[in-house]
């Protein structure tokens, strides 16, 4: 049963209002010392970040991302790695979001104006660029959640923006900026492979700093973080063709922020499918779950991953992010389970990292494929009281497996 899931579920912030773990009372409280700080319409803060809007495309919002005030700590703001790898809650991250002013102008994506350079600066710098905003307008003060983006903060329309002190540029960062015959998806795997996260690179996607120089312009930031995973996944695939398959079946499982993964590799040449559901509390065992799926054999896909969207591309990142430290290549199904403690949407950042997670403990290895899939239906009755064969008898990706097994036998 493949129908349209939505993650976008309500929450009652009373159920834990004064615990420090209601994402609403973040959100207020961020807000409530944004406007106690935000008097006048012009500041000086600490630009952590560019963002660029899509609607209206090709004409679109091009914003700075900053909190009202300079801080020390202002890199926290737009830091989802290390989010996760502290393992930092809902509120915390919805407290840092929330601060941040969206101050934004309106242009033609290939236009080129000082603004776009300043963007582009703020977005190369290896930290907070200090920077003079005014803004036309009074800041408009509510959270924008995405289920594709970190959520952002505050919005008002700019008048001017001056950046005060140089931008801190990464000397491999300029080499790429620089090259103008160098295509977007080479630039973008050589910074990768420089240990420059995806979120940066993400970021420096968006504002036209990477490609040919006919090719440069701004890119909505929605769809550059996607591009990311891709570029960063396909190129990772290559190498991953390139290893044996491996040897036995393996488990993973782990969790972030309600968001659990259960990644099953199956010794065959490299295939990948995610499915993705949400499973609510005191789930009836004999009932199917709502879910959405996407899937590429060995010679990949053609299209975009409709179903799961942009969080198929980020676990795919961390699965073949594991494959390559194991110098081996898998069959690969990923199952994703949504729980109420996922309260609301902060972005695919959050799949990467909670699929990275899952990756970094310890497997359980199996000699047989029906004692790793007796496991998961254990595994996932246990902690959903979910009947998983439902997702089984749905895989593509198990279906050929089984298909493969029994020709090799015939033969």
């Amino acid at each position: 049963m493949q129908v349209p899931f939505r993650q976008h579920k309500g929450y009652d912030p009373l159920g834990d209002c004064g615990k420090g773990k209601c994402p609403i009372c973040a959100r207020n409280s961020a807000i409530y010392r944004v406007k106690s700080t935000m008097d006048k319409e012009e500041f000086t803060s600490d630009a952590v970040a560019p963002f660029v809007g899509r609607y209206g495309y090709p004409n679109i919002n091009v914003g700075i991302l900053a909190p009202p005030e300079e801080s020390e700590e202002s890199w926290l703001f737009d830091a989802p790695r290390h989010w996760a790898s502290e393992s930092y809650e809902i509120p915390k991250i919805v407290d840092f979001r929330s601060s941040l002013l969206n101050s934004r102008y309106n242009i033609n994506i290939k236009k080129r104006i000082n603004l776009i350079e300043l963007s582009q600066d703020i977005a190369m710098s290896s930290k907070p660029v200090d920077v003079d905003i005014q803004l036309q307008e009074k800041p408009k003060f509510r959270l924008n959640l995405d289920s594709h983006m970190a959520p952002t903060g505050p919005n008002a329309k700019l008048k001017k923006a001056k950046i005060t002190e140089n931008p801190k540029i990464h000397t491999k960062v300029y080499k790429v900026f620089d090259d103008i015959d160098l295509k977007a998806n080479e630039a973008v795997n050589y910074l990768y492979e420089n240990n420059f996260d995806e979120n940066f690179l993400s970021r420096i996607l968006s504002v036209g700093t990477l490609g040919l120089k006919k090719d440069r312009k701004l890119v909505p930031t929605r769809w550059s973080i996607t591009a990311t995973d891709d570029i960063i996944g396909k190129n990772l695939i290559n190498e991953v063709k390139d290893f044996s398959e491996i040897n036995s079946y393996y488990s993973f499982f782990g969790n972030y922020l309600g968001n659990y993964y259960l990644i099953l590799m199956f010794p065959e040449v490299w295939s990948y499918e995610l499915f993705e559901t949400y499973v609510p509390q005191n789930w009836n065992f004999g009932k199917e779950l709502r879910y959405t799926t996407d899937y590429e054999s060995y010679s990949g896909r053609k299209e975009y991953a409709f179903g799961t969207v942009g969080g198929y591309y980020t676990v795919r990142l961390a699965i073949l992010e594991k494959l390559k430290e194991m110098k081996r290549q898998a069959s690969v199904l990923a199952l994703r389970f949504i729980t109420d403690e996922y309260s609301m949407p902060l972005g695919v950042w959050v799949t990467r990292e909670a699929t990275r997670k899952s990756m970094s403990s310890n497997p359980i290895e199996f000699s047989s494929k029906e004692l790793m899939l007796e496991y998961a239906r254990k595994l996932v009755k246990k902690r959903f009281n979910y009947n998983v064969d439902y997702l089984m008898n749905a895989s593509r990706l198990f279906k050929n497996i089984k298909q493969q097994t029994k020709l090799l036998k015939f033969a």
